[in-house]
């Protein structure tokens, strides 16, 4: 379930919306598998590759903060930070922005490296695959929930867990920036 809340998916419908409206189409079978492979690797190799870079989980999970950060003020605000460059096509925007940081983000992969301090392996491996299946099943089913929902349930959504994402990324900003000076 903690998984569950930082990929928060249902959060994400308006960006899934806004991209599709962006690039056309997103492949949601290639960005669950890549954002579920992202997710896999980084559970296995995630630790010892912060390390090998000089990097600790909080300097990590800070940065992620920063990252959610915007893109909650981009929903909230109805800005853009993230700049299109306009030499994309729907491949790109399904690895990037969605798959990551969106979905396997700073957040979720920091996420993984706390529960694997608290649960088995396996445990957090069936967590990730329930999760990939859900987001599979939401990305699939996007331009139904836009209908079903609408223009204006889709502008409150959009706000509403942009504050959410807010108060998650100020979260993980205090816990780990204490971490840094300790």
């Amino acid at each position: 379930m903690v998984l569950f809340a930082v990929i928060d998916i249902i959060g994400n419908i308006p960006i899934i919306i806004d991209l599709r409206k962006k690039v056309g189409h997103i492949q949601s079978e290639k960005a669950s598998l890549i954002s579920g492979l992202i997710m896999i690797v980084f559970l296995f190799l995630g630790q010892s590759l912060l390390q090998f870079i000089g990097i600790d989980v909080n300097s990590f999970a800070v940065a992620g903060s920063f990252i959610l950060f915007f893109i909650a003020l981009e929903m909230i605000l109805g800005i853009t930070l993230y700049k299109d460059d306009g030499n994309h096509g729907t491949v790109t925007a399904t690895v990037f922005p969605l798959a990551f940081p969106l979905i396997a983000g700073p957040g979720s992969l920091t996420t993984l490296l706390s529960l694997r301090a608290e649960f088995a392996l396996e445990n957090i491996i069936v967590a990730v695959i329930l999760n990939v299946i859900f987001l599979y099943i939401v990305l699939k089913t996007s331009s139904k929930i836009e209908r079903l929902i609408g223009a204006t349930g889709i502008q409150i959504i959009r706000k509403v867990f942009g504050v959410i994402l807010l108060a998650i990324s100020v979260k993980l900003f205090t816990q780990n920036i204490k971490m840094l000076f300790v």
